[in-house]
């Protein structure tokens, strides 16, 4: 990303491959994606927004989350990974008597989400190194 604190909507859009229209959809449905206004009333969206943004396109596109459980993942990790993360499906945390092929498959999840996180994390550097 260029050098600057803030990015105008057609920036982001540009950054993320994101259209417009669906970046201010996704204001009404997360939150946590609350871009500053400018005194002309423009979207100026800080790096974390920007960040914000590639990790709710992933949810929704790579990861085949609805908008309502991107939105209930993103408000229960608060950034940081937590025991949500490696609950099965019945909604229990993973234990040493869980049967391995429940932790195997919650394993190949977390590493699933730490591959998309590096890939994310990487686009943003080529994204900024391209914009030089």
């Amino acid at each position: 990303m260029p050098d600057k604190n803030l990015f105008r909507i057609g920036e982001v859009s540009r950054l993320t491959s994101t259209k417009p229209f669906v970046l201010r959809f996704w204001e009404t449905e997360f939150p946590m994606l609350q871009p500053v206004k400018s005194p002309k009333g423009h979207r100026l969206y800080r790096r974390e927004d920007i960040e914000t943004v590639f990790v709710i396109k992933r949810l929704l596109y790579d990861e085949g989350f609805t908008i309502a459980g991107a939105r209930r993942h993103l408000s229960d990790q608060g950034g940081e990974p937590n025991e949500s993360a490696i609950t099965g499906a019945n909604g229990h945390a993973a234990t040493a008597e869980t049967e391995p092929q429940a932790v195997a498959t919650q394993m190949a999840t977390l590493n699933r989400k730490t591959l998309l996180d590096l890939r994310d994390s990487l686009r943003s550097l080529l994204t900024a190194l391209e914009s030089e």
